[in-house]
């Protein structure tokens, strides 16, 4: 069977300017896939546990290889991994930033969900997204975990301090009750999803099954003691001041 093959492009030097600008950003969006096949892979071979453990091996290791290469080519320094361009940035910008890669990552949940259920239909891709969100809830939780020092049982403390720097918390308005010596109550009060929904006089999305997987395994690996129950989530019933609400229980120490 003869190929159809664009005699244009035989090798990266024919590109133009935009062209192989746009080749670049292509070779890191295959990174990006490939770096994230690695873990999957793992998990699969040897479970979710080791997969983390290496993860945190790797994760430093690769982000220094990376950054050492693009700083020489690019003629920026880098300090402990990360590029003086970066760390000279006004802290407001900083913070600025982390609500735009905030949005980002939305988006990109939100572009999947949609073309999954574009080609699949809803319950598709309400299957596939609740199964992502148990993977990234415990990875997230992990990452997190790894950032703040945390030790490994970081009982409610820990958690209190691991929710506020989740991806969620960049873009959405959150607030914690203290409930008790053992238990506090989680409250999603502005969600950038639902409210979107809201002003185009849409009804909630029923975001409950996969807040259950997703809020029960972020605790899960924050500390393996916590309970996880869920007070109220879409297509839940709930009052005007939050969305979805959750109360985390730490057994062992009560």
């Amino acid at each position: 069977m003869q190929q159809n093959v664009n005699n244009d492009y035989w090798k990266i030097d024919d590109l133009n300017q935009e062209e192989l600008a746009h080749f670049i950003l292509t070779m890191s969006h295959r990174m990006a896939i490939h770096y994230t096949l690695w873990l999957r892979e793992i998990e699969h071979q040897l479970g979710m546990e080791k997969a983390l453990d290496l993860l945190e091996e790797v994760a430093g290791t690769i982000n220094q290889i990376q950054m050492k290469r693009l700083g020489k080519t690019l003629g920026f320094e880098v300090k402990d991994g990360i590029p003086e361009p970066l760390l000279q940035l006004p802290r407001e910008k900083l913070l600025e930033l982390t609500a735009e890669l905030g949005k980002n990552w939305l988006a990109m949940d939100g572009v999947w969900f949609q073309a999954v259920e574009k080609a699949y239909g809803m319950n598709d891709a309400k299957r596939c997204n609740d199964t992502c969100w148990v993977r990234y809830s415990q990875v997230e939780a992990r990452l997190i975990k790894n950032f703040l020092g945390l030790p490994p049982n970081a009982g409610i403390d820990g958690l209190k301090r691991a929710l506020a720097f989740r991806m969620y918390a960049q873009v959405n308005v959150q607030s914690i009750i203290d409930e008790s010596p053992h238990s506090i109550v989680f409250q999603m009060n502005d969600c950038r999803v639902q409210s979107a929904r809201k002003r185009k006089g849409l009804a909630d999305y029923p975001c409950k099954s996969a807040g259950l997987v997703e809020y029960s395994r972020f605790a899960w690996e924050i500390d393996e003691r916590f309970r996880t129950e869920c007070i109220g989530c879409p297509p839940d019933k709930h009052p005007d001041d939050w969305f979805c609400a959750w109360r985390f229980i730490l057994e062992e120490d009560q």
